[in-house]
């Protein structure tokens, strides 16, 4: 099955072939830290912790490659506004960006370079680029020369003959052409620093990225990731560098993840709509979070909202309620023969051999758990229709390992959401058990008027009754 990815480079669907047969060479931009992870952030890394996953559901050999920033103007400002030492604060945000994406069940990269522990291979880049004229030296600063790489703007298809300084462009008096951009920043007076042969500076931003991909996955590799935003300069800049010191073709496949917006308006600092994960984390479950990141296609733009996350939670509900019914009513969720009953597998994997549509995946999901529902209400199922449920039951779990869901048990999954419903009401689950308790005592006297009084104060609660043959079951009414 042939698989396609849309290139930015190219601006079009790519049959993927990889630098290596068998293998996958990922690198994808890691987050500046210098403040708590956000909603944007969230969903870059869960989308290409997706891809991850689907190579390595598909047998490639995958090597992935995150890095951090861990020095940079934004660590420094920072640092310097609350007192802190720029390395300290640095580990402060980093460890705080493995909680939330351990909690979004993320899985850690291969490799998480520092900008900071690769600063030898950043200043054997600039020294190359010296010498070959691509980038000069003013006082310390060593700057790249756009000029002398005649494919300047092929990833944004910005031209730079048509370009205005503006906006993310860093004006400088010293530079030869605006668009010019620093290799190396000489120091300054408190801020860290490292010896290189053009005095104590520190490196800018893009050139890290093309030191840290080549030491860990050469000087071509397959995939280059992270979210739109960027395409330029940062990336078109990595493509400059890293070809003009190389000599050959940096990233193969450039893709790129649509922007957050947050109640339909674009989010960003000015309009202070920022929504950190470890806050969301505290109203909704982890999969829910993924599991709405994940229903558009990542190339489109996607809408956070409390109306769309209550969607999502009840969506995945009902996928952890199938795994409930086919534990405690099929009775098995393993066949000695995957292949028969309805297979979905190949369906999500058309799916996301189109340029990883996860928006298509997560309906053929949800296609796939209304078929065995139907199945589970069948009365004296056959033989054919268990083999069906287990078959089911497999795909289910392929699909949900991609994807990121369905990472505990039924049991663990529905507590926890209970417990946590009940933080909205104002009864506790000892007391809603005594309740229902006195309730039963109540039917089974056929003492009516008592049994209906208590639904009353628990619906008021915000607790539903449901009565079936084994009992009477209780939930939080949402």
């Amino acid at each position: 099955m042939v698989m396609r990815i849309y290139n930015t480079l190219t601006k079009s669907k790519e049959t993927f072939e990889p630098v290596v047969p068998g293998q996958v060479m990922i690198y994808v931009c890691g987050p500046t830290v210098y403040d708590s992870c956000h909603v944007g952030h969230a969903r870059s890394v869960v989308v290409f912790d997706v891809v991850v996953r689907y190579f390595r559901a598909m047998d490639y050999q995958v090597t992935y490659i995150r890095n951090f920033t861990d020095v940079d103007d934004k660590i420094i400002n920072r640092a310097n506004m609350v007192g802190m030492d720029a390395r300290h604060l640095a580990e402060k945000y980093i460890d705080e960006f493995h909680r939330d994406m351990d909690a979004l069940n993320v899985m850690r990269a291969d490799r998480e370079p520092r900008v900071t522990e690769h600063i030898a291979d950043i200043i054997d880049i600039i020294e190359n680029l010296v010498e070959k004229k691509a980038a000069y030296l003013v006082g310390g600063d060593v700057f790249y020369a756009v000029e002398t790489f005649k494919d300047y703007g092929k990833l944004s298809g910005r031209k730079l003959a048509d370009m205005v300084a503006g906006s993310r462009i860093e004006i400088n008096e010293n530079k030869r052409n605006p668009f010019d951009f620093v290799l190396w920043k000489s120091a300054k007076p408190g801020e860290p620093s490292w010896p290189s042969p053009w005095g104590a500076g520190r490196p800018g931003w893009h050139i890290e990225c093309s030191a840290m991909s080549s030491r860990f996955l050469g000087e071509t590799f397959d995939i280059h990731g992270g979210g739109k935003d960027l395409i330029f300069p940062h990336h078109e800049n990595e493509i400059a560098q890293s070809e003009a010191a190389h000599g050959k073709p940096f990233a193969r496949y450039w893709m790129h993840n649509g922007f957050v917006n947050i109640n339909n308006e674009k989010m960003s600092k000015s309009l202070n709509n920022f929504l950190m994960i470890k806050d969301i984390l505290k109203s909704y479950h982890p999969e829910t979070v993924r599991l709405f990141l994940l229903s558009s296609h990542y190339r489109s733009p996607i809408d956070f909202s409390d109306q769309n996350l209550k969607e999502s939670e009840k969506a995945l509900d009902k996928i952890y309620g199938l795994l409930k019914r086919l534990d405690e009513e099929a009775g098995h969720t393993e066949a000695d023969d995957p292949t028969t009953g309805k297979n979905y597998w190949p369906a999500f994997r058309e799916a996301m051999n189109d340029d990883f549509n996860t928006a298509k995946g997560v309906g053929i999901l949800f296609n796939l758990v209304k078929e065995a529902n139907r199945i589970l209400d069948e009365e004296g199922r056959s033989s054919k229709a268990e083999g069906d449920l287990a078959s089911l039951s497999i795909d289910l779990m392929r699909i949900g390992g991609v994807l990121g869901i369905l990472q505990q048990s039924w049991q663990s999954f529905f507590e926890q959401r209970t417990s946590s419903q009940l933080q909205n009401v104002a009864v506790s689950t000892e007391a809603i058990d005594a309740l229902v308790a006195e309730r039963a005592a109540a039917r089974k006297n056929k003492d009516w008027k008592r049994a209906d009084e208590i639904r009353a104060q628990l619906e008021e609660a915000g607790i539903l009754l449901e009565d079936k043959g084994d009992g009477t079951h209780w939930k939080v009414a949402t």
